[in-house]
């Protein structure tokens, strides 16, 4: 099992574990991702581990190369020095670390292959979890919504007509109550405070003014031949008051003097 596989088996167990038991979604994959990037911490490492084993492997190709030219060179100088026998132990010597260095060489290239694929997946991985990251926003925003729907559809389906009415119902009654709570103390207010003497005398020229436009009325109706003499309704208008009954009598009279004269 290679090391993506192994993250990935680790990765869906954790998520199926915390979808099994989280009730808030956003809490769950905020967790998810957390883990997502712990696994590509992990990764990382691992995969950092295999380019270093790449980068040895290259480097001991490359010694066993040096030293095959180096027994070259020996050789030749040996052949210079006629030393045939010397000239032979070393490139005896030159085969071998040609051939260890062909030999690591081929390692090499197949660790490379395999680093770069690890490098890929690595990549992918990261994408992988930026993309989770956007998608998570979008799913947070829309469970959010969900709920939001959630507690208004409650609410309303709480809250029926009838209750609302009722609401309205006992608010007013409750301000008419205020009201004339108000206008039995301005009451109580207005009798039971000052010179109760003065407050008499007010009433009374309050009565007398009204007296008085009731008798400019009945007068104007006269003037206009609505009213003749005598009729009942003038002693109907301001009845009980003497005063108004003296000014009836002398418009009553006043024709008459007319006529006689």
């Amino acid at each position: 099992m290679g090391i993506f596989d192994r993250l990935s088996t680790v990765l869906r167990s954790n998520i199926n574990d915390l979808i099994s038991r989280s009730e808030d979604p956003e809490k769950m994959l905020n967790q998810i991702l957390i883990d997502m990037r712990s696994q590509l911490a992990k990764a990382k490492q691992q995969v950092a581990t295999a380019i270093a084993d790449e980068k040895r492997l290259r480097d001991q190709a490359d010694g066993e190369y040096k030293q095959a030219a180096d027994w070259e060179n020996k050789a030749v100088l040996a052949i210079k020095e006629s030393r045939d026998d010397l000239a032979k132990q070393a490139l005896v010597r030159q085969g071998e670390h040609v051939s260890h260095g062909q030999q690591l060489e081929q390692t090499w290239e197949q660790h490379r292959l395999e680093t770069e694929k690890l490098k890929n997946s690595l990549r992918d991985l990261n994408d992988k979890i930026e993309e989770a990251k956007r998608k998570k926003n979008l799913l947070v925003a829309r469970q959010r919504r969900a709920q939001a729907q959630k507690r208004i559809a409650e609410t309303m389906s709480s809250m029926s007509e009838k209750s609302a009415f009722e609401a309205f119902a006992r608010m007013e009654e409750r301000i008419e109550t205020n009201e004339r709570q108000l206008k039995a103390s301005i009451e109580i207010e207005e009798e039971f405070t000052g010179d109760r003497l003065a407050q008499d005398f007010k009433q009374l020229e309050k009565g007398a003014a009204a007296g008085s436009v009731d008798v400019q009325l009945l007068a104007l109706k006269q003037k206009m031949g609505m009213l003749p003499a005598g009729t009942p309704e003038k002693r109907q208008i301001g009845a009980g008051r003497p005063d108004e009954e003296t000014v009836h009598a002398e418009i009553e009279d006043a024709p008459n003097e007319k006529k006689s004269s």
